[in-house]
């Protein structure tokens, strides 16, 4: 079994009402632009919505991360996993991109190509936490909030909002800087990290929040 082939459907744009009125703060927060990898994005017809919109969204807000000072932060899968390694992700997916044919689409879009003092976060799990050293990374930096975009919305974008709430991380999940494999489903995690775990903001929500108190200088 594999990620099948995903539909097109409108990018969400509408505000949630959320449990908690916590706000990105320039000073606390990073940016997590979650494996958006080309084997991910390839399961979708990339010229139709939601990817278009979805790839200019997270470059917009990469970009003023970048002007503010927020350190940026990038998941990837490697295309070589060892079976151990991979291990129960094989059940549910298959070998994924480790596949030999799929080897290629490892690599970050393009459009969103890290940068230097970016960071590049090895992913094994669904959580962007699992074996990696972001909570550590994040502590270092004086981070304690965590802006999420990429794919997929309710698989890893979910659980690692649900796992930031758990390190006592404050999750933002961008709404229409995301990406699923349908609109049911992309609402589904919009709502649950609303409710249960962190805010779901809109994209002009978490700009406005972020220039509230942004260094006048930067």
């Amino acid at each position: 079994m594999t990620i099948p082939s995903l539909p097109s459907y409108a990018m969400p744009r509408a505000p949630v009402r959320n449990r908690v009125d916590w706000r990105p703060e320039a000073r606390r927060a990073a940016l997590l632009i979650h494996d958006m990898q080309d084997y991910f994005l390839s399961k979708y017809d990339v010229t139709q919505a939601p990817i278009p919109d979805l790839i200019t969204a997270i470059v917009h807000l990469r970009d003023r991360c970048r002007d503010l000072g927020i350190p940026v932060f990038y998941t990837a899968q490697p295309p070589v996993q060892p079976e151990a390694d991979r291990a129960l992700l094989n059940d549910f997916w298959g070998p994924g991109l480790t596949a030999p044919e799929h080897q290629a689409g490892a690599r970050i879009v393009a459009a969103l190509s890290p940068r230097p003092g970016d960071t590049v976060l090895t992913k094994w799990r669904y959580s962007a936490f699992q074996r990696s050293d972001l909570r550590d990374r994040l502590r270092a930096l004086g981070r304690d909030q965590l802006i999420i975009t990429g794919v997929y919305a309710h698989i890893g974008c979910l659980a690692t909002a649900l796992e930031a709430f758990m390190q006592d991380v404050q999750p933002f999940l961008t709404i229409d800087a995301c990406a699923d494999f349908s609109a049911e489903d992309h609402q589904m995690a919009v709502t649950h990290v609303a409710r249960r775990c962190g805010v779901s903001l809109t994209l002009d929500q978490i700009l406005d929040a972020l220039a509230q108190g942004a260094p006048r200088d930067r």
